[in-house]
């Protein structure tokens, strides 16, 4: 093959053996399919060779151990049904699927939102009312018996939990999906696995070559050298990041909880595996990977054993993988981290643009919630602000809340560039959602407090810690309405930011805490339950009855969505900049389009307030247009007039 890619004389050597070592596997395909796969391989060699040579290229064995992996994703494509090859080919085309305006993301428990896979079909028609394109399946692969940290402590990954059905159904559930443009996303957990998946039992049983899957010390020397730089995850229920195990005479390093084991990859055995399950759920029809706990992969000593730069170079290689047998697939980096390292994710220097396809924007949820508590723009502004371009071939995941809890991550210097101070404006957080500062609108709960940081995180649904729940209680239609519109504001700020917008399961209803998780033995030591209830779909089914709080949430969500589906400047690509223009109390965002500019303006209070407009003239837009109302709004002596918790889409 011509070197028409420019691969380094190494890599190309690489390559070639690699090629010819699968060359088998290829001859039994159709001419055109065993073409694809070489360009697509020649294509993406050079980012796999990069991030893989980055983390194991001074092994002996490294040429033998690419080929081997080479092999594998041959292997993968040769038994890639027809139907997913035909969407690789339709993706590689129009590689920006992924970054869409009319993206729409929802997020759930299946066995919360269905009972079972199969009871998601019974439900196709919901999400094609909501505008879904994108599906987010928790708690699907087979997790371990009993406490499994919501289904996130992964058994098997290769099967799924019986409680909500079979492989074949998560099959048809994936079909079904597609057929209706809807692409499928399941959780891929990375950093650790359950103590009772296989490979975890036959280390403790003594195979040398499992035990080499984890880190298992013979004494407390090298966990102690750890621990004096490690935080701990879950300072409440799970203290420390080792847990001894006996039959193994080892202490196994555990980050989350003692039945999570973390896995070694420093070990390649372990890439090949993933690389294995990856292949094999994607040619079962899964569209995206969330890529989960990838932030704690890597260890180093001296560290918090967080976004070590060897994290990012897997990540590259992972996803090249991805590229070359299964190219219709996304991966999404899920990186609860510092606005300071999350951009690494997407791949900054040498992997720019290289590393995950999307990753979750934690920080603007949690400014949409400082914001809202202090009715203040002026953190959100600055943070937002500082943040460096994201490459163009990404897409933000933007949400409200998640299935998680929230933690205030506010640094001290984000919080003196505006006058305060970073601790003093967590703990209000913290008091505010909790409902312990007077005044305070929201029902929340402190989940895993941490004495000596001071660290206190939030759960609560996102109509709760809005308001609806102190309303509806107080039999107060004025907060009721104000609590109803704060949902619609922060949602129509994360359908406005650019990227992916991610609903999680019933905020469109503005369902409400769910006090009922005390009374399950396996959740009530987890109040994050508090905001996973089941579906209410009788609540559901008030959503068109005029008047009622299902209907006023939900009409005005969808309006939203709608509002976004017809504005090209919300595509991805579009580059976007924070303002500031000098208003405490106005958020703005303007993103630049060849249709024109898009300025994105949000009252982040509830009175109304006066902002100037020269600005938005001098950008051209005298006589603005807003997506969100289809109505021109009047700019008048140059001031522009805002209602409480105002959102505005102008063109």
């Amino acid at each position: 093959m011509q070197n028409v890619l420019n691969l380094t004389a190494a890599s190309r050597e690489r390559f070639e053996r690699a090629l010819e070592g699968c060359a088998d596997t290829l001859a039994a395909l159709p001419v055109r399919d065993r073409d694809l796969f070489e360009l697509r391989l020649e294509r993406w060699f050079q980012h796999l060779d990069d991030g893989l040579g980055a983390v194991y290229g001074r092994r002996p064995d490294y040429d033998a151990f690419v080929d081997r992996l080479v092999r594998t994703l041959a292997e993968q494509y040769a038994s890639r049904p027809e139907a997913l090859k035909r969407l690789d080919v339709e993706r590689d085309l129009t590689p920006d699927w992924f970054q869409r305006e009319r993206m729409v993301g929802y997020v759930f428990y299946v066995e919360r939102f269905a009972g079972d896979l199969l009871g998601v079909l019974d439900h196709l028609d919901y999400l094609e009312e909501l505008g879904v394109t994108y599906v987010h399946l928790m708690y699907v692969l087979r997790p371990r018996e009993g406490e499994n940290d919501g289904g996130y402590a992964i058994a098997d990954y290769r099967d799924v939990d019986p409680r909500v059905g079979t492989i074949d159904d998560l099959v048809a559930v994936c079909d079904a999906l597609r057929e209706r443009g809807i692409a499928s996303c399941v959780d891929l957990v990375l950093n650790h696995c359950a103590d009772s998946h296989a490979w975890a039992r036959a280390a403790r049983d003594g195979d040398p070559h499992y035990r080499d899957y984890f880190y298992a010390f013979p004494d407390r020397g090298e966990p102690d050298a750890f621990e004096r730089t490690l935080p701990e995850v879950f300072p409440d229920f799970a203290p420390g990041n080792f847990t001894w195990v006996p039959e193994m005479g080892r202490w196994v390093w555990t980050t989350f909880h003692g039945y999570q084991w973390d896995l070694n990859w420093s070990n390649p055995e372990v890439l090949l595996e993933v690389v294995d399950i990856m292949g094999e759920l994607a040619n079962r029809g899964v569209d995206v990977f969330r890529m989960d706990a990838v932030a704690f992969m890597w260890k180093r000593l001296g560290t918090d054993c967080q976004n070590q730069p060897e994290v990012h170079d897997l990540l590259q290689a992972l996803r090249a993988c991805s590229k070359i047998a299964t190219p219709a697939v996304a991966h999404k980096a899920e990186a609860i981290v510092s606005p300071g390292d999350l951009m690494h994710y997407f791949g900054t220097g040498r992997r720019y643009g290289k590393v995950a396809n999307i990753a979750y924007h934690n920080s603007l949820m949690v400014q949409t919630w400082s914001a809202l508590a202090s009715r203040d723009a002026r953190l959100m502004t600055h943070t937002l602000r500082a943040y460096p371009p994201a490459p163009p071939s990404i897409a933000w995941g933007c949400y409200v809340r998640c299935h998680d809890d929230i933690g205030w991550a506010v640094t001290d210097e984000d919080a003196a560039a505006v006058g305060w101070s970073g601790g003093a404006h967590r703990a209000f957080l913290s008091d505010f959602y909790s409902g312990q500062y007077s005044g305070s609108f929201a029902r929340g709960a402190v989940f895993q407090y941490n004495p000596a940081t001071g660290d206190r995180r939030i759960s609560g649904s996102c109509a709760s810690l809005a308001g609806l729940e102190a309303g509806l209680d107080a039999g107060d239609e004025v907060a009721v309405g104000l609590a109803i519109e704060r949902i619609l504001w922060a949602h129509a700020l994360a359908c406005g930011f650019g990227g992916i917008p991610l609903l999680y399961m019933g905020d469109e209803l503005g369902m409400l805490n769910d006090h009922h998780y005390l009374n399950d033995p396996d959740h009530r030591a987890d109040n994050r339950w508090l905001h996973r209830p089941p579906m209410d779909w009788t609540a559901a089914d008030r959503r068109h009855l005029p008047g009622t709080v299902e209907a006023r949430v939900f009409h005005g969500l969808l309006a939203i969505l709608r509002a976004r589906g017809r504005t090209p400047h919300l595509h991805a690509q579009t580059p976007a900049e924070v303002l500031d223009t000098g208003h405490a109390k106005a958020f703005v965002q303007l993103r630049r389009h060849p249709l024109g500019p898009l300025a994105a303006i949000y009252n982040v209070s509830e009175v109304p307030q006066e902002l100037d407009a020269g600005w938005l003239i001098d950008l051209g837009l005298r006589q603005p247009f807003d997506q969100l109302e289809q109505r021109f709004v009047d700019l008048g002596d140059g001031r522009l007039a805002l209602r409480p918790y105002d959102r505005l889409w102008l063109v």
